[in-house]
Parts: C-alpha cells; structure tokens; sequence
C-alpha cells in the first residue's frame, strides 16, 4: 500500500479527526488518528496489517513472534502477527511499568518485532521494547501503522512504517491561537 493509501484508509473509517486534542504524551496536536475507528472494522484492519507484515517481512526477514504494547498495539500486533504467521504476544502495565505477563516470553532463537498502532514521540514504544530487552529472543526491529514523527521519534531500534507523517504537536503551555481557541479532548489510552 502506499502512505496515500493508508490515508485514505483513515480517512473513509473517519479516523482521521481534526480539533485540539491531547495526545497520550500529554502534547496537544490538532490531527488525531482514532486507530480505533480502523481496527472496529475486521476487514480494514487486516488490509492494512497484511501491508505492515509485507513491509516487516522487507525490512527485517522472518518474524517469529510480535510483540506490543497494551492497549492500542494489541489488535494491530495480533493481526500483523497472523500476517506473518507468528506468534503474537503483549506487554501491559503493572505498577506504571509496561512487562510481559500471563506467561509470555520471547525464547531464545525467536526473532521478535515489536509492532505498535501510532508512533508520535516514540515513548510507549521504548517503554515496550526496553520491557522485553533481557528476553532471551532477538529483538529485530519495530514497526507502526503510522509513524506521526516524521521519522523524527527515535526507538533505538529501526522502525518501519506505512507511512510517515510530520504532524505537529505542542507543549499545553505553547500552542498556537487557533488550536488554543479550541476546547481539547483527550481520546488517548496511556491512562488504561
């Protein structure tokens, strides 16, 4: 799929929103991508997730296991998975601290992706790689839907995504008069 593509896909689920909204980072954009929009219809999201495999497949070679973050990486990471033919797992948080539980392990020999929903600063996305560094598995790489730092959030691992926007986000105490003028909300679920 091209990013072009992608876009369109938002934008016919009608998740691709526009306003002042409060983004798990706790800046404010005035574009959000409601993934959830996309991920409510089984057949969007696995034309979109079948195009993410393709593209991890073309970046990192075979993929054993995927690995996300809870909440919003899970149905993305699950179908991503099945895409690829791997096993697909999840961290969630316990104590604040994202960790892999019920069980869940990345064994030695498995080579792992992590894949995530949206990337804008990058942060749940370390957290969730730095919570399965010391798993005995080979953590290849990371992999997003959309990535809205304009390749600008960096990992510490290489990212590959549909497609790359350079979406503006501002510090609650620096936006501009027109996104100020705006009531924000905040759809987001670090909070979850």
């Amino acid at each position: 799929m091209t990013p072009d593509e992608v876009l369109n896909e938002f934008r016919e689920a009608g998740a691709l929103l526009e306003g002042h909204f409060i983004l798990s980072s706790g800046l404010r954009s005035p574009i959000f991508l409601q993934k959830m929009f996309i991920f409510m219809d089984p057949v969007r999201t696995e034309k979109l997730c079948r195009a993410l495999a393709r593209k991890i497949e073309a970046k990192f070679g075979k993929i054993d296991m995927v690995v996300s973050p809870a909440v919003g990486g899970i149905v993305p990471g699950y179908e991503t998975a099945r895409q690829l033919g791997a096993k697909a797992v999840f961290v969630e948080r316990e104590n604040g601290q994202f960790q892999l539980r019920r069980g869940f392990s990345i064994p030695a020999g498995v080579r792992a992706v992590m894949v995530e929903d949206i990337v804008t600063t990058g942060l749940s996305s370390r957290e969730c790689l730095a919570a399965i560094a010391n798993q005995p598995g080979e953590i290849v790489g990371a992999a997003c839907l959309v990535d809205r730092s304009g390749g600008k959030a960096d990992l510490g691992k290489p990212l590959a995504a549909l497609v790359e926007l350079d979406v503006p986000a501002y510090p609650p105490d620096a936006l501009p008069p027109e996104l100020a003028a705006i009531p924000p909300v905040k759809p987001g679920s670090r909070s979850l």
